[in-house]
């Protein structure tokens, strides 16, 4: 058995624990989870697909553990299922694989446990993937019962289906090149219409254009916003509900560097990685603090900024394709 592939499912399993406690987003886990195992390209791009492949069909993964094992399954057990049925069910990955090297994941007193269901679903699998049809539609297209309700009522069953398996698709990865870095050469993507130093990832993921802070992954429509406050050089700056800090590169690369831009986001836990993200890209230290903005901001702040970005926290339904946590 190969140690890094190993490593990959347990790192899966661990990731979904944390997902788990609310304490940090899909990508977060998966950049941190990399980075600590020192996986490869290749390796980070599975536990990539294993992790968002289970959050995607939690549901109707938990659907098939019901049919599958007869009887109560803990938390963590729970997750080491959902990682090796998604390979086996969803991704489709070499059975031996899925099987011994997802069950190496486990505890050792459930393995036993663990092997059996799995195996049992490669048995099952024509039947369970053709049975799907039959499953409610949320469960089959894991939403919530009142989201998909919301959205039949609102724009009729047919388009609320295919919102659904708009959602449940992998979406395009984006990157953009850092401005602040001398542009790198062999860039592995096409341009973005429109969005000048945006691309179109091609490929795997350039771990070493990603580690140099040479280019950054971003959607291209996060931009709008930035653009619309059009920060100029010398000026100062408050990006209200900043982390994880990606409009925040952007407002520091139209400003030269973070010097004069002001974080503040609610939740302490998300700032070390906003602050990380940008000395990594060469942006500097901006200045970074806890703020609820339901509260008055401090009066030392009152009249100092030239310019003030509020992107508020939303329901993030129209963006659940991209953002896998929502859900």
């Amino acid at each position: 058995m190969s140690a890094k592939n190993f490593h990959v499912r347990q790192a899966a399993v661990s990731a979904l624990r944390a997902w788990a406690k609310g304490h940090d987003y899909a990508e977060t886990l998966i950049d941190r989870h990399a980075h600590r195992r020192m996986l490869s390209s290749s390796d980070r791009g599975l536990l990539q697909a294993i992790l968002f492949g289970v959050l995607r069909n939690r549901r109707l993964l938990d659907h098939w553990i019901g049919i599958l094992r007869d009887g109560k399954v803990d938390p963590e057990t729970r997750d080491v299922l959902r990682v090796g049925l998604c390979q086996i069910l969803i991704l489709d990955i070499a059975e031996h694989a899925a099987v011994n090297e997802t069950v190496e994941a486990g505890k050792a007193s459930v393995r036993g446990l663990i092997n059996a269901v799995l195996r049992r679903s490669i048995v099952s699998r024509k039947r369970l993937l053709d049975e799907i049809p039959d499953l409610p539609l949320p469960v089959a297209h894991s939403h919530p019962d009142w989201l998909f309700n919301r959205w039949k009522a609102a724009f009729g069953k047919r388009e609320a289906i295919a919102l659904m398996e708009w959602n449940n698709q992998p979406a395009e990865t984006f990157f953009r090149v850092n401005p602040l870095t001398p542009a790198p050469s062999g860039l592995p993507g096409t341009p973005v219409d429109g969005a000048p130093g945006f691309y179109q990832l091609e490929g795997p993921l350039p771990g070493a254009l990603l580690a140099a802070g040479a280019i950054y992954i971003q959607d291209p429509a996060t931009r709008h916003s930035v653009d619309l406050l059009d920060p100029q050089p010398g000026e100062r700056i408050l990006d209200a509900c900043a982390a994880p800090g990606g409009k925040a590169f952007l407002i520091a690369a139209a400003l030269g560097s973070a010097e004069n831009l002001v974080c503040t986001d609610s939740n302490e836990k998300r700032l070390p990685r906003l602050q990380e993200n940008l000395e990594r890209l060469h942006a500097g230290k901006a200045s970074v603090s806890v703020h609820d903005w339901t509260k008055p901001a401090p009066a030392e702040w009152h009249g100092t900024f030239d310019g003030i970005l509020l992107d508020v926290p939303c329901s993030n339904t129209g963006v659940i394709r991209r953002r896998v946590d929502v859900r």
